[in-house]
């Protein structure tokens, strides 16, 4: 909250007047189809994963630019650059926390500020393994014309491909964000992004620089499920 922020900030000013690093690493996700996602939910994901880093980098900035080569890091994600079903708000926040991360960069130039990025694929973090959870939560809310539309058997092909998604099921350790993030507050030369672990740097990069139509084939062959969605075989047998 805003009220947190002033805390930190007050707390920070009391001890110094400079601040040498400032990381963003806050970040929560709801997992499922944009129909089954409310604008409520839409909008939490936004206000944390973006506006609260926004809203902590306005808050540090007089401290940060008080001295040269001072640092913000912005723990990201791949699904900043690279959209992934069944996450549009999650995606959406990391896309615009990417674009506001490129403009901070060089709007800072002049104050010898360093913005860096760390774009983790999947890692073995709470938000991941909540993953199968919140899918089911937002499930159970849905409005009865919701569920209908797409099946309890669509739901249920949904958490098999989950469970069996390579990605997912091949998280890596989190202490590779770590190490990065050693590297871009303490290192003379950060790097303006990072891609920890091999998801990241040999999966998602490379794939994101493929024409779209090849980049949609990718994920539906990863996202494919053995049943429709109930509507959709309804019209099939209509």
């Amino acid at each position: 909250t805003i009220e947190d922020i002033d805390a930190a900030f007050k707390l920070v000013n009391e001890k110094t007047k400079v601040l040498h690093a400032l990381v963003n690493n806050a970040g929560i996700a709801v997992a499922g189809h944009i129909d089954w996602t409310s604008m409520e939910d839409m909008r939490k994901v936004m206000d944390v994963n973006y506006f609260g880093h926004v809203a902590m980098t306005k808050k540090f900035l007089p401290l940060l630019i008080a001295k040269l080569d001072s640092r913000i890091v912005n723990i990201c994600s791949v699904a900043g650059y690279l959209t992934l079903s069944s996450g549009s708000a999650y995606c959406a926040s990391k896309y615009a926390l990417e674009s506001f991360s490129d403009c901070l960069r060089r709007e800072m130039v002049p104050w010898g500020l360093r913005v860096s990025i760390i774009e983790p694929g999947f890692m073995r973090t709470p938000i991941l393994e909540s993953g199968p959870k919140t899918f089911e939560d937002l499930w159970s809310q849905l409005s009865s014309d919701v569920k209908e539309r797409w099946g309890e058997d669509f739901l249920k092909a949904g958490f098999d491909t989950i469970k069996h998604n390579p990605l997912y099921k091949y998280a890596e350790n989190p202490m590779k964000v770590v190490r990065n993030l050693q590297h871009a507050v303490m290192n003379t030369v950060p790097c303006i992004r990072y891609r920890p672990g091999w998801q990241s740097s040999l999966v998602f990069f490379p794939i994101s620089h493929l024409p779209t139509w090849i980049v949609d084939w990718i994920f539906s062959k990863l996202d494919k499920s053995p049943h429709a969605p109930a509507g959709v075989s309804q019209q099939l047998k209509d």
